[in-house]
């Protein structure tokens, strides 16, 4: 448990210096949190189609069902809160909650990855948690973005973003170690689909919400900033030629080929 949870909270403390960094200037952050959110939204839809979305068809045979069902689930939640909580007031800061809780359910998995993968044994280990951490650094920026759209302050914001962000990834170690050998690649894979349906959700809804307010080009800029960043981030050879990122206690293609 102790390598998996020393790399948790690498990822945390990433996530942290990202918080840090966009949340010291809190009135320009909130002056410009819609181009923010635009470019969270380039950097994870770019994530989601470079990164996440082909890991979760790598390890689930039922990936495809599994990323729609957390498309539309997120799609759901963000309408029935809309409906039982107008966007009026304090109420408004209700519409954060399905695309923070995508973000804090993905970085959750992160964590059960990590004990996953360490199991198998410290290379792979290590190969995993250097790929994820690729990644911890625009989730801090989108989770902070999104809470500030919403109308949180910038204390409230960090908190909250911290929580559903950096927090999430050392629990998801602690809560996945105790079973860790009995985490099949199914499981993991499974849950992993789910929540790159959510992210691909927030992705391209709330996150694109400020296109209707901004100037085109500077709207333009702002997600070409973002998918530009996350093509750097993805493109960086971090991970062993003979592993893909989340291998683990099974082999690459023994996940592929199950299919009947």
């Amino acid at each position: 448990m102790q390598a998996p949870l020393f790399f948790g909270l690498i990822a945390a403390f990433v996530t942290t210096v990202a918080l840090i960094a966009v949340a010291a200037r809190g009135d320009w952050s909130e002056r410009h949190s819609g181009l923010f959110a635009l470019a969270a939204g380039g950097m994870l839809v770019t994530l989601s189609l470079l990164h996440i979305t082909p890991e979760a068809f790598a390890l689930s045979r039922h990936a495809p069902a599994l990323i729609l069902t957390g498309f539309l689930g997120g799609l759901m939640i963000s309408f029935l809160i809309r409906v039982f909580f107008p966007e009026s007031g304090e109420a408004g800061q209700a519409a954060a909650v399905t695309p923070v809780m995508a973000v804090a359910l993905h970085s959750f998995i992160d964590g059960i990855i990590y004990s996953v993968t360490f199991a198998a044994s410290f290379s792979s280990g290590v190969y995993a948690a250097m790929s994820l951490l690729l990644h911890k650094f625009p989730e801090g920026i989108i989770a902070f973005a999104i809470l500030r759209r919403h109308g949180f302050s910038n204390r409230r914001a960090f908190l909250l973003a911290f929580l559903a962000a950096a927090a999430t990834t050392p629990l998801g170690v602690i809560a996945s170690a105790p079973f860790m050998y009995g985490l099949g690649p199914e499981m993991v894979g499974n849950l992993f689909a789910i929540s790159a349906g959510l992210l691909l959700y927030v992705a391209t809804g709330p996150l694109m919400e400020p296109l209707k307010e901004e100037p085109p080009l500077r709207s333009f800029l702002a997600l070409g900033a973002g998918v530009t960043i996350a093509v750097l981030i993805a493109s960086l050879p971090v991970h062993g030629p003979d592993h893909s990122p989340h291998d683990g206690p099974w082999d690459a293609g023994d996940h592929i080929d199950e299919r009947p």
